[in-house]
């Protein structure tokens, strides 16, 4: 149990908040930038985790990673996005992850800087994220009188 101003709670787990990979719109890294591009504007979403092959978390792949990359890359225009693999773009923020056998406030510090943390198994495996939007709403709820 912890208090909070007048209130007890008690100790949550990371699993509290887990929104499963089976819900979550991601991106494999060797997708290519159209279907990065794609996902992201039918989710409406402005960065998705990326996994690799194994089904490990690689990174995050934002919007402005697609934007720079175009930029960046001489003779690459939205007719030719598909010959260059999400692997192949720099990503400029690296979204940590958190292992689900985390303690709690490991995620929180590190949702405090992005707007969704992704979950990982013992062996480094996505399984989901948090969005940070979930925790504010249940503090929202649990803390207000």
């Amino acid at each position: 149990m912890f208090k909070f101003g007048r209130r007890e709670f008690c100790a949550m787990e990371i699993s509290d908040f887990l929104f499963p990979k089976y819900k979550v719109a991601y991106i494999h890294s060797t997708a290519n930038m159209q279907e990065a591009l794609d996902m992201l504007e039918k989710t409406q979403y402005t960065a998705i985790p990326v996994i690799n092959e194994e089904g490990k978390y690689v990174g995050t792949l934002s919007e402005g990673d697609l934007l720079w990359k175009m930029k960046n890359t001489s003779g690459l225009g939205f007719r030719n996005l598909d010959i260059v693999k999400v692997f192949e773009i720099k990503r400029r923020i690296h979204n940590e992850s958190v292992s689900i056998k985390a303690h709690f406030d490991d995620m929180l510090h590190l949702a405090a800087d992005q707007n969704f943390v992704p979950v990982v198994d013992d062996n480094q495996i996505f399984i989901g994220i948090i969005r940070r939007k979930d925790i504010i709403e249940y503090y929202t709820r649990n803390i207000t009188d």
